[in-house]
């Protein structure tokens, strides 16, 4: 998972914004199933 993304998600539990955290999931889900994702995917294990 990418920084931002990770740091994003934190800020939005700690707020307790279902809101964000919902958009910021399916944001992760939908970068995670394109192909662009392997890469980064593969060097982030």
């Amino acid at each position: 998972m990418p920084q931002w993304l990770c740091q994003q998600l934190m800020k939005a539990y700690f707020k307790k914004d279902r809101r964000q955290i919902k958009m910021l999931n399916e944001c992760w889900f939908f970068y995670r199933n394109s192909g662009d994702s392997r890469e980064f995917v593969q060097r982030d294990v």
